[in-house]
């Protein structure tokens, strides 16, 4: 199927007679008539038989987007951090070193450098554009996994994922893509080479502002039997013994991170709100369509007017990455712009303040045209030489593109930047 037809049919198959719209199982548990087949389901989680880790209403979720993915099954969680998290923590234990490009979102930085350090894991960030000799010199004996984003979040530089994915497989490790901004209608990571690919379902898969939430895939492609990822190939004395690439084969990552992370820690969605993310997968596609052709239109405007300084969009044709954005995002890339306006942060204020119709609001890919200062929201947090290998400066600012109709934002913003 393609993806439009995925995104309204996937997932669910209604039976004979059933509802027409996939409903919400609110219930934390699930009843069975022999006692034996709930020990049974302890040996081996094949059913839903606790909502802390598994539901019908999230599966059917988890489905549809390892369908538009293309990867062999999905895990749903409670945010975008908590899937980077998983994703990192099944692979990762104290000791361990991962790789990380720069350029990604501040929280997954801030998560990265501080909070997995706390856990005895280290992060070794490289720059996006390094050779492979610069890469290969960042890697270690422990070395788990290496991990980038599509479209790095606020910088909009474009991930080179086969470069990556051969230099990852190089040293027989997984790629991990976090396609958040992309989405799968965009770019399928896993194409590409990528191994695991991750999500904040927050953003445009829900695109309404309605739900936290986030989503692992596993491709099924990966080889845990190299030698280097024991936990896969050895007995889990916390799951009876099980051998994970033995039991479940290429859904071996999947399965590992719901029996164990998300059995024991719990970051798992309420049914309501899988239903509330099924509503804006349902449209994404179409929405999609809609972003990247509103989001052109105004960074064509922004490239014309003399108060921005810089025009950060991979879709322009003078953009640093439209090379790589044609060849990973054929279909454009995304309603996100990042702009610098001359005079600094004082003069971003100034024009964020100014804004009617656009919102200033700790969120992006909203159906709703919405603007950030990243450098004192979003990447706060962040030291000096953190904002710069981000892309980060004091007068930038995140512009996400909604649904409104074109002329409307463009006059917004025009009016505003008169203020400047």
């Amino acid at each position: 199927m393609k993806d439009e037809t995925i995104c309204l049919h996937a997932g669910y198959d209604p039976e004979d007679g059933g509802p027409g719209v996939m409903p919400i199982v609110q219930s934390t548990t699930y009843r069975f008539k022999s006692t034996e087949h709930i020990g049974d389901l302890f040996n081996m989680p094949t059913e839903c038989m606790y909502s802390r880790f598994a539901n019908p209403t999230v599966d059917a979720v988890e489905k549809k987007i390892a369908e538009l993915e293309g990867g062999v099954a999905a895990l749903c969680t409670t945010s975008g951090q908590s899937a980077s998290l998983f994703s990192i923590l099944n692979l990762c234990s104290a000791g361990d070193s991962f790789i990380s490009t720069s350029t990604i979102y501040g929280g997954t930085v801030n998560l990265f450098a501080v909070t997995l350090k706390k856990f005895g894991i280290e992060c070794i960030f490289v720059d996006s554009e390094a050779t492979e000799e610069e890469l290969q010199a960042a890697v270690k004996p422990n070395t788990k996994v290496v991990f980038g984003e599509t479209l790095a979040n606020p910088a909009l530089s474009v991930f080179d994922i086969e470069k990556f994915a051969k230099f990852a497989h190089k040293n027989n490790i997984p790629l991990i893509v976090d396609n958040t901004f992309a989405t799968p209608i965009l770019c399928k990571p896993i194409e590409y080479g990528a191994d695991i690919v991750v999500h904040s379902t927050s953003k445009y898969m829900d695109g309404h502002a309605l739900q936290i939430g986030g989503v692992i895939v596993d491709s099924g492609n990966f080889d845990w039997t190299n030698g280097k990822f024991p936990e896969f190939t050895e007995p889990d004395e916390s799951y009876h013994g099980i051998v994970y690439t033995e039991s479940f084969g290429n859904m071996a990552y999947a399965v590992k991170a719901r029996m164990q992370l998300m059995r024991d820690i719990g970051a798992y969605p309420a049914a309501n709100s899988a239903f509330l993310l099924n509503l804006g997968l349902e449209t994404l596609a179409v929405r999609m369509d809609r972003y990247c052709e509103n989001a052109m239109k105004v960074a064509e405007y922004f490239e014309k007017s003399d108060k921005i300084l810089s025009v950060a969009y991979p879709g322009l044709p003078g953009d640093k990455y439209h090379e790589l954005a044609k060849k990973y995002l054929p279909k454009g890339t995304s309603g996100v712009i990042s702009i610098r306006i001359k005079g600094g942060k004082a003069a971003a204020v100034r024009f964020m303040d100014a804004l009617e119709l656009a919102s200033k609001e700790v969120h992006v890919a909203d159906i709703r045209t919405c603007v950030l200062h990243p450098a004192t929201a979003t990447h706060r947090q962040l030291t000096d030489e953190q904002l710069i290998a981000c892309g980060v400066d004091p007068g930038m600012i995140r512009v996400s593109v909604g649904l409104e109709n074109v002329d409307d934002i463009i006059a917004d913003l025009d009016k505003a930047l008169a203020c400047v």
